[in-house]
């Protein structure tokens, strides 16, 4: 399957329901500890690679994965030496 263009991927996910879509950039070797977002999460890694841990277990992601996370699901980030682009779909509570 070939990879949207950003508005391509933003216009889905806004039917989607998410609210905010964002290109992210890490640096090479970046490590992010465990934390949590107050927003749901769906993304498309398009650039570089990562893994992304949730409990015990470890994705490694490249261009062309995929990933979602709930509101609030603890989770952590490590970067690959060329750093990883990914973009980010994200669906925050109504308040």
């Amino acid at each position: 399957m070939e990879q949207p263009s950003f508005s391509e991927f933003e216009a889905a996910a806004r039917r989607e329901g998410y609210d905010e879509v964002v290109a992210r950039d890490w640096p090479a070797d970046a490590v992010v500890a465990t934390h949590e977002h107050p927003f749901a999460v769906k993304a498309l890694v398009v650039a570089g690679e990562m893994w992304l841990s949730e409990g015990d277990k470890t994705r490694h992601l490249v261009p062309g994965d995929r990933f979602e996370l709930a509101a609030a699901a603890p989770h952590a980030e490590r970067y690959g030496a060329a750093g990883a682009t990914y973009w980010a779909a994200r669906r925050h509570a109504k308040g």
